[in-house]
């Protein structure tokens, strides 16, 4: 089976194509991401109404790209069904790659499949990964992004429950947001972690919040604010480089420390078989080292994606698409695909 997915959630336009055998099986036959990075870094962070504009004006040419590298001559004969990423995510964007995929779908009467863009995160560890995702049914899933910091316990590809969210800021947003501090530039994300390697991560004791709590959820708005505290009472203007990679480390640590003592106490209290990691965030080095070094003590296998399938991208939305359509019972159609910006995954 051939799927042709689309991706425009947020910043990035994408378009893939996958040839799928089997659950263990599953080639990426083109995979094109056009990123506006660039564009938004200026201001600091995603504008939505230029994402949207952005999406509009490239994404028949990301389109024409990824059939041209798949080989795609003929729609009609050679893709089998399309996905979409329907939510969450900016309106105005999504709206644009739902317009298009509809407007595919209809013309060439193929079905449509509408994917939840967390779903197709966690999806992304079923590309091209180091071992087989075997009998790892229940998995407990960390999903952490710009957006989103989520534990979702996975009894299936179809089911999924939040058992643990952050109540405030995702750890994407919190990264942002200090690297901004620091004066680093957007994306935030990459800048702290290469900056945290020349730094000492136990020079600043940040909080942990909500780390002593019984509940399963995160909090990053108090360590953006005692970092924010940190740099008032340092006195930033006077900072040097090594000053700067400390706070760095010592946030990250903070951060990660979070993350990585929640995913395991939600592994122990749910019993899981696999413990899976996915999102922007899931790039960081420090909380996949750390992370695996968690499972490994638990004696429970650990996956992660391809670096490569970090960031957004439509090759994951086509694998998820694969596993959703797998369990229809009726073809999927671009009639009743709508997009939700606010969709929660395992709500339909």
């Amino acid at each position: 089976m051939k799927i042709l997915a689309i991706e425009t959630s947020c910043d990035e336009t994408a378009v893939a194509v996958i040839n799928v055998r089997g659950e263990h099986d599953i080639g990426i036959v083109s995979n094109v991401v056009s990123s506006q990075v660039k564009l938004h870094a200026k201001w600091g962070g995603v504008v939505p109404a230029l994402a949207a504009r952005e999406h509009a004006k490239n994404i028949e040419h990301v389109f024409e790209t990824a059939l041209k590298e798949a080989g795609i001559t003929d729609i009609a004969k050679q893709i089998d069904l399309f996905a979409v990423t329907r939510g969450p995510g900016l309106g105005p964007s999504l709206l644009v790659g739902l317009t298009f995929a509809r407007t595919l779908a209809w013309k060439w009467d193929k079905p449509l499949v509408g994917v939840d863009h967390l779903d197709g995160h966690i999806h992304a560890n079923w590309l091209e990964p180091e071992k087989p995702l075997a009998d790892i049914f229940p998995a407990l899933n960390l999903v952490v992004s710009g957006g989103h910091t989520e534990l979702i316990l996975m009894r299936s590809h179809d089911d999924f429950k939040i058992v643990g969210e952050t109540q405030d800021d995702a750890v994407g947003e919190a990264f942002d947001k200090v690297a901004r501090l620091l004066g680093l530039g957007y994306p935030g994300g990459p800048a702290i972690a290469k900056l945290a390697q020349r730094g000492d991560p136990e020079k600043y004791p940040l909080p942990r919040p909500m780390l002593k709590g019984d509940n399963l959820d995160f909090s990053y708005s108090g360590l953006k604010t005692a970092v924010l505290y940190l740099i008032r009472d340092l006195n930033v203007k006077r900072m040097g480089a090594k000053m700067k990679a400390d706070i760095a480390a010592s946030f990250q640590n903070a951060a990660v420390d979070v993350l990585v003592r929640k995913t395991v106490r939600a592994a122990e209290h749910f019993g899981v078989k696999a413990i899976l990691l996915s999102g922007g965030v899931s790039a960081n080095a420090s909380l996949r080292e750390r992370l695996h070094a968690a499972a490994e003590e638990l004696g429970t296998p650990f996956y992660k994606p391809q670096m490569k399938y970090t960031t957004d991208n439509a090759a994951m939305i086509a694998v998820a698409a694969y596993f959703i359509h797998k369990n229809e019972t009726t073809a999927p159609s671009w009639k009743t695909v709508s997009m939700d910006a606010n969709l929660r995954l395992g709500m339909h």
